[in-house]
């Protein structure tokens, strides 16, 4: 690469993160379905024609900024949970969910674009699928390693599996819990979605002037979510008892 071609690829870079920024901030103040290519480029100072050369339309940025929200929460959550012992279970499920909260709580309104009401209008390509596999692909680990180490307590049914939902069950096995029993599976997906459950309550304000302690209710409402999903508790130190 010559160094006139290497300057104009930087200058690139930095202008498209420049503009990324400036979504990001539209995102926080107006919501998404109010991004605008228009207001970022007035806010550069430059012709809404130069934008479009490095986003063609409104739908393109936002795949952006949903394809940054999933790596940057799949990062987290494979930080957090990569720290902890790997016969630990509960321990790496309970640092993933807290990793996913921490993220959360912290950048609100990007949870609310990957997490929170569709965006009316857009449909999210299928180059998103794979940032938004990382932290379930975590989640998924975990089960799947206790149940390889012979660990995962799997509940009996309750009523007979469908024909349909048996397939359900089949593509989440495929994609992120291998091996996983079909009840096993089952119930991973009803801990999953207690998870988001509960963070998409307390940051949307579902949870004011009733829970005052968020943090210690995700905590205690996360392990129980994890034996749910047959995950077991670890064995209490000495000091414990």
């Amino acid at each position: 690469m010559t160094p006139a071609r290497a300057l104009r690829e930087r200058i690139r870079e930095e202008l498209t993160q420049e503009i990324v920024e400036i979504a990001r901030a539209q995102l926080a103040a107006a919501g998404a379905e109010n991004l605008s290519l228009r207001a970022i480029a007035r806010d550069l100072g430059m012709a809404p024609s130069a934008v479009y050369r490095y986003f063609p339309s409104r739908d393109d940025l936002l795949t952006r900024l949903v394809i940054d929200a999933y790596d940057a929460v799949g990062e987290q959550v494979e930080r957090a949970e990569a720290t902890v012992a790997r016969d630990d279970y509960m321990g790496r499920w309970l640092a993933a969910a807290r990793a996913l909260r921490g993220w959360a709580v912290t950048h609100p309104h990007e949870y609310a674009l990957i997490y929170g009401s569709p965006v009316r209008g857009y449909q999210a390509p299928e180059s998103t699928v794979r940032a938004a596999m990382r932290d379930k692909i975590v989640y998924g680990r975990v089960i799947s390693d206790a149940h390889r180490a012979g660990v995962l307590a799997v509940a009996r049914p309750a009523s007979p599996v469908t024909a349909t939902l048996a397939l359900d069950v089949e593509r989440v096995r495929a994609a992120v819990l291998p091996d996983v029993p079909d009840m096993a599976v089952i119930n991973a997906v009803v801990a999953w979605s207690g998870l988001f459950g509960l963070i998409s309550l307390e940051l949307f304000g579902h949870f004011n002037n009733i829970i005052e302690d968020a943090s210690a209710l995700f905590d205690q409402s996360v392990l129980s979510l994890g034996e749910l999903a047959g995950l077991p508790r670890p064995t209490p130190s000495p000091e414990e008892t």
